[in-house]
């Protein structure tokens, strides 16, 4: 199984603050309909409970200690090693967020696709530092901000190599 992590994070690895995403890239989340459909999903549950509704033809886990925590149409675990262990018949399953479950889920990854947005904000979240001597950079494409997004932004794959 392929555990790849995909995430939109600013310069200085800001993911969002109170819940919230701190920008507005209607490409970003195409891109990430796009790769994520038809797989698992695995996040946080602070991350789920942002979300107006289930995500199409997606299979939501959500990771929280919270004993008694149910959502419809949502496989609960208690840790990020329940959900990879749900998965294990997956061929590629994706780390959504949010900044903790990525810290977790750092060691396990395979691949980071990484959506680098260009600038430096204020955040309560963070994606955390990218080893350059463990992970390669394999793809690298640059968008610049227009009447639909704010900011520039690059889309950067990164694999561990074996």
């Amino acid at each position: 199984m392929i555990i790849t992590m995909i995430a939109a994070a600013a310069e200085n690895n800001a993911l969002g603050k109170n819940n919230e995403l701190i920008w507005h890239l209607p490409d970003d989340f195409k891109r990430f309909k796009a790769i994520t459909s038809h797989h698992h999903i695995i996040m946080g549950r602070k991350t789920f409970e942002t979300f107006p509704k289930l995500l199409p033809n997606r299979k939501h886990i959500v990771i929280t200690r919270q004993k008694d925590y149910k959502r419809e149409g949502v496989e609960v675990v208690q840790s990020l090693q329940d959900a990879l262990k749900f998965s294990s018949e997956e061929k590629e399953v994706f780390i959504i967020g949010g900044g903790e479950i990525y810290k977790q889920a750092l060691p396990y990854a395979d691949k980071i696709e990484l959506t680098r947005v260009h600038g430096t904000f204020e955040a309560d979240a963070f994606f955390p530092e990218i080893d350059e001597s463990k992970w390669k950079l394999i793809h690298s494409e640059y968008h610049s901000k227009d009447e639909r997004h704010n900011y520039d932004f690059t889309y950067l794959t990164y694999i561990k190599p074996a």
